[in-house]
């Protein structure tokens, strides 16, 4: 009879990133199976500490900050403004965003007790600031931000309570909305380096969007355009794009991982590499 790793063993080697075909390995009987796991073991703890080498030795940022880095120069060059906004939200924000108690994402959303919450998204910031600077600035105006949000998600390889997103918006546009999307979402993916895919969706929020999938069907961001029913509560009346990208499922896959918490905020995790080794 065929022995396979235990539950305990499985963790261990999940923990240091073991992939799936060795985690489903078979062998002869118990012995062989400590003796496989105590060498894959060592492995992987070896390639660990050689990740967390060439971080100290290297440029010594995480690849998700020099990733973040890189995406926001390349968006400036290309005539965007980056900005900064809090990271909690009103209630208020999350209606005029069509989310309300019989929403589905409303159970995601983390209160606080002044009955503010920590942002699910960027989009209810971004909206706010582009009602504002319609009235400042000639369009097209382009703005985006790099931030952290926060969901109860589901467990899971690829889904993080804490992530972050990059969304970027252009306001008053000069061409077609699905013409602009796609050359925003081609200059961002250019700059990550990494092929992707473009399919229609329906979103919870936005109605039609365009997803972006890498790595066969993993969701790496999603876009869509306006006029969209909610820009009369945020005052806005022009044309628009937007899309926002993951910037951890991105660069799990960029850096070769199984688990998105090995390059999310971490204590147990730095730039792909356990530490409890």
């Amino acid at each position: 009879m065929a022995v396979q790793f235990t539950t305990t063993q499985k963790q261990r080697l999940i923990e240091l990133d073991a992939p799936a075909d060795k985690l489903a390995a078979c062998f002869g009987s118990q012995e062989e199976r400590n003796q496989g796991f105590a060498t894959l073991q060592d492995e992987l703890i070896t390639k660990n500490k050689a990740l967390l080498q060439s971080l100290r030795d290297g440029l010594g940022r995480p690849l998700l900050r020099q990733m973040e880095t890189q995406l926001a120069l390349a968006l400036v060059e290309a005539g965007f403004v980056e900005v900064v906004t809090p990271a909690t939200l009103a209630k208020e924000a999350l209606y005029r965003m069509g989310i309300d108690e019989t929403h589905p994402l409303w159970k995601q959303i983390f209160w606080l007790e002044d009955g503010r919450c920590l942002r699910p998204m960027l989009a209810p910031n971004l909206y706010a600031l582009l009602s504002r600077l319609g009235k400042l600035w000639p369009a097209p105006i382009r703005i985006f931000e790099v931030g952290s949000c926060y969901r109860k998600e589901s467990k899971g390889s690829c889904h993080l309570s804490e992530f972050t997103m990059l969304n970027l918006v252009e306001l008053g546009l000069e061409n077609s909305p699905e013409q602009r999307l796609q050359e925003l979402i081609a200059l961002v993916m250019a700059k990550v380096g990494l092929e992707y895919q473009l399919v229609s969706e329906e979103s919870e929020v936005y109605g039609q969007t365009v997803d972006v999938l890498i790595a066969g069907d993993l969701e790496a961001a999603s876009g869509t355009w306006g006029p969209h029913p909610l820009d009369e509560k945020w005052g806005i009346t022009e044309s628009w794009v937007g899309v926002g990208f993951g910037l951890e499922r991105l660069t799990m896959v960029k850096g070769g991982f199984g688990q998105i918490r090995r390059v999310g905020r971490s204590l147990i995790y730095l730039d792909g590499a356990r530490l409890n080794l």
